[in-house]
């Protein structure tokens, strides 16, 4: 009778994975790690587990922007909608917007107007432009606007002058306006002169503009008076002549018949804006009135309307030229410091309570152009889409977060924030959007799924997007609205090699879930990278409970896994039984 050889069994050995660590899109990943994903969320850490369902809580027609100012607001149709309700502010036009609260106030850009939220029917512009034809009337003032007699001229010294007698002293080739004291009997000079200058406006001029506004005066015809100027006082009302104080020197009082005089309060120009410590800060580069100009600018303190209001105090506006090439790819306000990014750097304002402001210069992965609302707060760190990587950033020099996204190159980046999460939408190089989740405590990256969003507002515990294609505004964490009924997710893993070094192969994989009705798993296996995925298995679960899935992989040098599903599912455990092939 013939001998055969006696055969011993393979022993049997298990390796679990039972922590699920997100995305990871390179070509050799650690384990717990998947390729990639789709409406997964490191929400249930360490489980693998499915995103919260999402609601679409507004359609917008013509979207220009959403914000968060003390409620959800929003432009659509060129109007301004403030918790739901629109406001006054209409007539803006189309496009994007750059939304920024101050104080009360919520401004908007590039159309450069403001609307209060507290009083939505509160609204105007930035800038002022008025031009009055008329008899216009000149008389010199006190800075309050109370009209003085003229003065005697000449350069010999009145006679026997009254008390708070003017003379204007012509002598020497000078003048000076000189005042009388009685009390001391002497000509005292008085430093600053005023002209009080009144038009036919009724009431316009001061519904317009507002004292202390640095403006441009034109159409007076008098040197003293023309040009950059500051409006110490206005009044008057619809049914007076108006009247504005200014610095100036006249000769007598007079009367303009027929005159025509215009002032402006302008604003720059402005790439992207930002609020810092009670003012409005902006940045511009390139050409603006015809010169080149590569400027940081700031508001008068508290007033956002005054860009050009200098009275030699703290709270001036404030301007500087920065020498770093390239436009300015954004602007955020990150630790009480108006941040201003370029591709290639990132210009910090150091802002003085004594109005010394200083802008400091680092040379390190700024915004990339394009991406400039991918700027978010999360915790107490910045993070921004650079040209090359997600960086987080903590007033030195930025570190890369997005390791685990690959060499993948994405662009026009948006962001937004909410429950230590960063959600960032952007397009890869074959024009396909992306939404990725980052949990900036964990370290952790999620694909979610094709969403193309224009930007984010954080509001009342809830995250919406507008999305770019629908004008849909959705709710993130679906708080509000109607939640989604079904959704299908994804996890794709990485290569997994079938035989270890020692002779040890797979022989099964089992899967701990736990599903809520409806819910369904489907299971694909590739081998050998050749492309097609075969199921390998399916569950269903008509109720909620905990279920294992086992898999039998036939032999092969490697092999992936993929897990198709829809409904709630929560994955506890991957399990691979390994056992130790034999001689034969």
């Amino acid at each position: 009778m013939p001998i055969f050889p006696t055969l011993t069994p393979g022993r049997q050995t298990r390796v679990v994975t039972d922590v699920f660590a997100g995305y990871d899109h390179r070509l050799k990943i650690p384990d717990g790690c998947f390729y990639d994903t789709e409406n997964l969320s490191a929400r249930h850490y360490p489980l693998l587990s499915t995103r919260p369902p999402r609601a679409v809580a507004l359609t917008l027609h013509a979207p220009g922007g959403l914000v968060e100012k003390d409620a959800l607001c929003w432009v659509d149709d060129g109007t301004l909608y403030v918790n739901g309700a629109p406001s006054a502010l209409t007539g803006l036009t189309p496009g994007d917007k750059q939304l920024v609260g101050m104080g009360a106030y919520l401004l908007v850009f590039p159309d450069g107007r403001w609307c209060s939220t507290e009083d939505p029917s509160d609204c105007g512009s930035l800038a002022a432009d008025l031009t009055v034809a008329g008899d216009v009337e000149y008389a010199l003032c006190t800075a309050d606007g109370d009209v003085l007699p003229d003065p005697s001229v000449g350069p010999e010294e009145p006679d026997a002058p009254e008390n708070a007698a003017l003379w204007l002293d012509t002598s020497g080739g000078a003048r000076r306006l000189l005042q009388w004291s009685a009390a001391a009997s002497l000509w005292t000079e008085l430093a600053t002169v005023y002209t009080r200058v009144t038009l036919p406006s009724m009431g316009e001029l001061p519904r317009q503009f507002r004292q202390f506004d640095g403006v441009t005066v034109s159409g007076t015809g008098l040197d003293a008076l023309d040009g950059e100027k500051i409006l110490y006082a206005l009044g008057g009302g619809a049914a007076e002549r108006d009247w504005f104080v200014l610095v100036g020197l006249l000769d007598a009082g007079f009367v303009q018949e027929g005159g025509s005089v215009r002032l402006q309060r302008t604003i720059p120009q402005m790439d992207y804006v930002c609020q810092c410590q009670n003012r409005l800060w902006g940045c511009r580069y390139g050409r603006d009135g015809g010169e080149t100009v590569n400027e940081i600018y700031a508001s008068a303190l508290g007033d956002f309307r005054n860009f050009h209001q200098f009275l030699g105090l703290s709270t001036d506006s404030w301007a500087a030229s920065v020498g770093s090439d390239g436009e300015f790819t954004g602007a955020v306000s990150y630790l009480g410091h108006p941040c201003f990014f370029k591709e290639n750097g990132v210009h910090v304002v150091t802002v003085s309570a004594i109005g010394a402001h200083r802008v400091d210069e680092t040379v390190c992965r700024g915004v990339q152009r394009g991406s400039a609302r991918s700027l978010q707060v999360v915790g107490e760190s910045l993070y921004y889409k650079s040209r090359e990587d997600v960086c987080v950033w903590q007033g030195g020099f930025p570190q890369s977060v997005s390791a685990a996204l690959g060499g993948e190159a994405y662009r026009e980046a948006a962001a937004g924030a909410i429950d230590g999460r960063y959600y960032i939408s952007m397009c890869d190089a074959s024009d396909r959007w992306h939404l990725f989740t980052f949990d900036t405590e964990r370290g952790i990256w999620y694909r979610e799924d094709d969403l193309h969003a224009r930007c984010f507002a954080a509001a009342d515990g809830e995250l919406y997007c507008l999305e770019a294609d629908t004008g849909r505004v959705l709710a993130l964490k679906g708080t509000v609205g109607e939640p989604e009924e079904s959704l299908r997710w994804m996890a794709e893993s990485g290569i997994l090699h079938y035989q270890t070094a020692d002779r040890k192969y797979v022989s099964r994989y089992a899967l701990s879930l736990r599903m809520r009705q409806p819910a369904s798993l489907s299971i694909y296996l590739r081998y050998d990278s050749d492309g097609d995925w075969e199921l390998s298995g399916q569950v269903a679960l008509s109720g909620t409970g905990t279920v294992t899935v086992p898999i039998r992989p036939r032999r092969c040098d490697h092999l992936q896994l993929r897990l198709v599903g829809e409904g709630e599912v929560k994955l506890y455990a991957i399990t691979r039984v390994l056992e130790l092939g034999s001689d034969m």
